[in-house]
């Protein structure tokens, strides 16, 4: 812990140095660590190919470390956006796609591809993440830059450093293609350095490690996450229910799914839960007027891979559709007026097929989907404001 206390006084770290003394303080920050480095294997040769040609800190990776939003979203617009008519589809034409694969993921690990698909589709959209380069950041670098200029993810930062380095040594993936988020996510799946080393898998038998050109490789490290945590094969993340009056006050409170029936936990579809003794957590994400929900042991094992109950929810949601399941039967309790990204993409659905609109059917309401819109209530006789509503959903309807 000491060799690192030079490295965390140096007063270039302050992210309002000035460039000229960034650079020249970012350099010798790379020459000072590399001792570091090399405690933990890391050859010279490797340390120099990862940081040739690197002179200056990456400042988009300063920018959006500066200004991460640290207000909390509500979970059913969480859920919207991840949640949709596209995402479902795209899971399922995956699927498909990657039968054979998916079916090898299962046998091997005994993980179900609507989790790993869902997974895939909250971390990289599919892998569209990959057809914009130029959002992307070379890992090296990026993770540098913030564990010389970001105190709060210093060690973070260095931690990672040095597990990216050894992913570049391993020969796994070539400089070029070492690339992520601005905080060091790499990859289809979007795993940190230290946890590709902990589960990154080769699925497709090359003999490399590949997450980010492969997407066996990807789709098997995240189901290896999983299965090494503890997933639980042939059992469901939870289930929705309908809360009794009062439910609310047995949030957070684990007992098994019999227990949970006595005190008049039901499920809307009105069947019975499968294993009356397996155990479950109340969770109810949006309060006593939203869906509430009994959460099993794999809910938590999904939150090993992003620690946040919305995430998990997501996954979990995502991947009954993907399988053919119905979604909730129970209604976020949104803003009067607000639609749902299903409800947007109705609307534009609805307008493709009167000739108002010949843009994607994506649910999202840009200036062409506005146009088509105002051009809509202008023939129907509503204010022609260009905005989606339940008024506008319900005379389309008709």
């Amino acid at each position: 812990m000491l060799a690192f206390l030079p490295l965390l006084l140096m007063p270039s770290i302050l992210l309002d140095a000035t460039p000229a003394a960034a650079d020249a303080g970012f350099r010798k920050w790379i020459d000072n660590f590399y001792p570091v480095a090399a405690k933990s294997g890391i050859k010279k040769s490797t340390y120099k190919k990862a940081f040739a040609g690197v002179r200056e800190p990456d400042p988009e990776v300063l920018r959006k470390a500066r200004f991460q939003p640290e207000f909390k979203q509500d979970t059913w617009s969480y859920i919207d956006t991840r949640v949709h008519f596209t995402t479902v589809q795209t899971g399922q034409e995956m699927s498909k796609r990657y039968n054979r694969t998916l079916a090898q993921i299962e046998k091997r690990f005994g993980v179900e591809r609507s989790v790993v698909l869902a997974i895939w589709s909250m971390e990289s959209s599919y892998g569209n993440v990959f057809n914009y380069p130029d959002r992307l950041h070379y890992v090296p670098r990026a993770l540098a830059t913030l564990a010389y200029a970001d105190r709060r993810r210093a060690k973070f930062a260095r931690s990672q450093l040095i597990a990216a380095l050894k992913i570049l040594q391993s020969g796994n993936i070539s400089k070029k293609d070492l690339t992520g988020s601005w905080a060091g996510a790499m990859g289809h799946t979007q795993f940190i350095p230290t946890s590709y080393l902990a589960y990154a898998v080769d699925q497709d038998g090359n003999g490399r490690r590949d997450i980010w050109n492969s997407v066996p490789d990807a789709l098997a490290t995240a189901a290896n996450l999983l299965r090494k945590n503890g997933w639980k094969t042939g059992r469901t993340w939870g289930y929705e229910v309908k809360a009794p009056r009062g439910g609310s006050r047995y949030v957070g409170k684990s007992k098994t799914l019999g227990q949970w029936t006595k005190l008049g936990f039901k499920r809307p579809n009105g069947r019975k839960f499968p294993r009356a003794g397996e155990k479950a957590v109340l969770k109810m994400p949006a309060g006593g007027s939203g869906p509430a929900f009994l959460m099993l042991r794999n809910f938590f094992i999904i939150k090993r891979y992003n620690n946040s109950d919305s995430y998990a929810l997501a996954v979990g949601l995502l991947a009954d559709r993907i399988s053919g399941y119905d979604g909730l039967r129970q209604k976020w309790p949104r803003p009067k007026g607000v639609l749902s990204m299903d409800e947007r993409r109705e609307i534009q659905v609805h307008l493709k097929s009167l000739g108002y609109y010949s843009g994607e059917i994506d649910g999202n309401i840009g200036s062409g989907s506005q146009l088509a819109i105002k051009a809509f209530q202008s023939q129907t006789g509503l204010t022609p404001d260009g905005v989606p509503s339940q008024k506008l959903l319900k005379t389309l309807r008709r």
